[in-house]
């Protein structure tokens, strides 16, 4: 990836994790950018920095670790990314290559038995508990995200929360989501596996 394939990437992930509307899949990565604009940047000495040390995979995936991981991705701004990037991607990484571990440890952590459907409930639109334990960060993105794959819990919250705090979660989970490449099947069981 050259110095401005980065930087249109770049901008391809800014706008899948913060608009509605723009999905990275569906566009095939592409984002309006010219060069012109790209060589007017002070900050493109980090783009070409990033594409002479990293992989094309590994750039895609440097955004992606970089832009869930950040609470506004609107304001994330590549030097940002370039001074703290390494440890939020490499961290990532070990997640991503532990996925099902990190999922059955994170369940066998906070399911009680007893109230596993109290944890989805949205009384008179207060936040239910499983997203308190993700705001606490008692559950990470991954197994949240992994829950609503295999509940589809976040149809419900979205009728019933008009919260800001909630849309937030919702657009990281509903972008992130894509990224996940899970065997369903088994972490269904595995779930039930634990309930039971």
């Amino acid at each position: 990836m050259t110095d401005f394939e980065t930087y249109k990437t770049y901008l391809a992930f800014k706008n899948h994790f913060t608009k509605e509307n723009y999905d990275y899949f569906k566009y095939c990565g592409r984002s309006r950018a010219s060069k012109e604009s790209f060589y007017k940047r002070k900050d493109r000495y980090f783009f070409e920095r990033l594409s002479r040390q990293k992989s094309d995979d590994e750039i895609k995936a440097y955004f992606v670790a970089n832009f869930t991981e950040c609470d506004d991705p609107e304001r994330l701004w590549i030097g940002d990314i370039i001074k703290n990037g390494e440890d939020i991607y490499n961290e990532w990484v070990k997640k991503s290559q532990s996925l099902f571990y990190l999922f059955k440890t994170e369940i066998q952590e906070f399911i009680n038995k007893d109230n596993f459907e109290n944890l989805f409930e949205c009384k008179s639109g207060s936040h239910p508990e499983i997203l308190k334990k993700y705001l606490r960060k008692v559950v990470s993105l991954e197994t949240f995200t992994i829950l609503d794959l295999l509940l589809n819990f976040s149809k419900d919250f979205d009728k019933k929360l008009l919260d800001p705090v909630w849309e937030t979660v919702s657009l990281r989970i509903k972008k992130y989501r894509p990224f996940i490449n899970i065997d369903v099947a088994k972490y269904k069981s595995t779930l039930r596996e634990i309930l039971m």
